[in-house]
């Protein structure tokens, strides 16, 4: 009686229409890999930001170029390489001789949906550039604020096996991330029918293929829907929690922040609404612990020599905690 109350009270129909709607356009291209395209379109309705890491030719960059062609909104792609600098990021500021002043150029990253491929090809500098645009939504240039226009969403790619002339994000830009997806090669199966969808298309470009089917105002009016998802007290003891646990736990040297309370929260709101929705319940915190957090806890050590994962840590930190009834 409860949950027939909770659905009556919140429409969840435009979200579920737009997301079976963005899935669809994505999967026209994309075989397998449900689980990122889930978490990014997870990230796009929780205002978050994702990095994705996998092998090349797993379909980061592409499956990231399909969501931006699928919505109505400005696009903007940043190739990171080791001579990149900020200014060539934010942008910077030109002597105008008409005018006798300086003009703001807006660099790259002033648009809605960004894309950052191989963001750890380029040094500190340039990494440490994005902190604040990640975080505040703003480019602050020469004590001048510059603001985003909204909705704004950087997805950067990075590579985990060739470490060579890359530079390691630091923590501080590591949790600016909502998710951290990691992509695994696709099955046999899975390969094949990769094989079979290209060579039906020939030599036509794949983008050309995807319809835009959200528009930014749409995007907003979804974000402001998940922002009103309940979730009961016991659930947020629950977050708090796990994210404790990190602090705790034997097998970690950095636990998570409360920043990673906070994504919990949000990744499970936008995850409750995807599932129809509008209450949050126990699974939809477990499905998100391990992307929330697997780039924001360093395992010590030895753990590291022993080959453990981050994901094996969480998921027994999760099942060592009482679910809530």
């Amino acid at each position: 009686m409860e949950e027939q109350l909770f659905e009556q009270r919140l429409d969840l129909s435009e979200l579920s229409t737009a997301v079976f709607a963005l899935q669809k356009e994505i999967k026209k291209i994309i075989v397998g890999q449900d689980e990122m395209v889930r978490l990014i379109l997870a990230a796009l309705l929780a205002d978050g930001h994702v990095l994705i890491e996998g092998v090349p030719g797993v379909a980061k960059t592409l499956t990231a170029r399909l969501v931006a062609r699928s919505l109505q909104i400005g696009f903007s792609r940043i190739q990171f390489t080791p001579d990149l600098m900020p200014s060539d990021v934010l942008g910077t500021n030109i002597f105008n001789p008409g005018t006798s002043s300086f003009e703001f150029k807006r660099g790259p990253i002033f648009s809605n949906f960004v894309l950052i491929d191989e963001i750890n090809r380029s040094p500190a500098k340039t990494q440490a550039a994005l902190f604040e645009v990640m975080e505040e939504r703003q480019v602050t240039m020469d004590g001048i604020t510059h603001r985003m226009a909204p909705p704004f969403m950087v997805i950067a790619t990075q590579n985990p096996i060739e470490q060579e002339g890359t530079y390691r994000l630091p923590e501080a830009q590591l949790d600016r991330f909502l998710f951290k997806i990691t992509v695994p090669y696709p099955s046999e199966m899975e390969e094949v029918m990769i094989l079979q969808r290209f060579h039906q298309l020939e030599n036509n470009n794949v983008l050309d293929a995807i319809n835009p089917v959200l528009s930014g105002e749409e995007i907003l009016r979804l974000r402001q829907l998940i922002k009103q998802i309940v979730v009961e007290e016991k659930l947020l003891q629950f977050i708090a929690k796990i994210t404790v646990a990190t602090r705790t736990d034997k097998s970690v040297y950095l636990g998570a922040s409360p920043r990673a309370s906070l994504a919990i929260l949000n990744a499970a709101k936008a995850f409750a609404a995807m599932s129809g929705r509008d209450f949050v319940i126990p699974d939809d915190i477990i499905n998100v612990a391990a992307p929330v957090l697997r780039h924001r806890i360093i395992l010590t050590p030895e753990k590291e020599m022993e080959g453990t994962k981050e994901d094996e840590v969480i998921q027994r930190i999760v099942h060592s905690i009482e679910i809530p009834r």
